[in-house]
């Protein structure tokens, strides 16, 4: 047998299966752990402990702050195990259930993020990078309003469509690390318009891999083939 029938095997088998489908997890996770730090060092000073971070306009807004980060961390790793195959195949709910704590993190990870973007943004952040974070903050919003409306309606292809645009634009912060970060390494902090480029193409980056996934999986694929008996029983 050849290594690639071997790997072909392997990959069809149950095991090489279960241990795929925690790739993405993983990933997600591994992705988001930069922001997670962050928050974890900024939900540290708030509590009155060191201060790690550098100066920001939102810690005038504590409870704003604060629920951004919680929902935020919740939304980023909880929203991850939504991918894993074995998880969504149980007949306990727990796809549905940690899918609706999924929608209000969301939702209010999203609206406390724009409004600390209209009423705490640094000076030096510009008019461009408050645009794109008012654009993409709307637009997580309203991905994860269609994408709950989607399923209630029991479209599955729809709802599983918007709820994997709305993650990807709430994972933008792990991405806008790596995409600052060769810049900062070669040229230094960058200036107002780099900064606002960097940020805006994170998200857009992070969209065109969701849609990317969405349009692989396709409307009759796994997710809906994994759903619908769930949905046909009112789990």
């Amino acid at each position: 047998m050849t290594d690639e029938s071997m790997a072909v095997r392997s990959a069809r088998s149950p095991r090489g299966r279960a241990r795929g489908g925690w790739r993405v997890p993983a990933g997600l996770i591994a992705l988001s752990l930069i922001p997670l730090i962050a928050g974890a060092l900024r939900m540290t000073e708030l509590a009155g402990g060191p201060v790690i971070m550098p100066e920001a306009p939102a810690l005038a807004a504590p409870l704003p702050l604060a629920l951004h980060i919680l929902c935020v961390s919740a939304y980023s790793i909880l929203g991850a195990f939504q991918f894993v195959p074995r998880l969504r195949r149980r007949r306990n709910g727990w796809h549905r259930r940690a899918g609706r704590l999924l929608v209000g993190c969301g939702l209010l990870a999203a609206l406390t993020g724009m409004w600390m973007a209209l009423f705490h943004s640094r000076p030096e952040d510009g008019g461009l990078l408050l645009g794109f974070r008012l654009v993409f903050g709307a637009a997580m919003v309203v991905s994860i309003v269609l994408g709950f409306a989607a399923i209630r309606r029991r479209d599955v292809a729809r709802h599983r469509a918007w709820m994997v645009r709305g993650y990807a634009i709430g994972m933008g912060a792990g991405t806008q690390a790596l995409t600052q970060l060769p810049w900062i390494l070669i040229l230094g902090v960058p200036s107002e318009l780099p900064r606002a480029l960097l940020t805006g193409a994170a998200w857009v980056i992070n969209l065109l891999v969701a849609e990317w996934v969405i349009r692989r999986v396709g409307a009759g694929g796994i997710h809906a083939e994994i759903m619908r008996p769930m949905i046909d029983r009112g789990q």
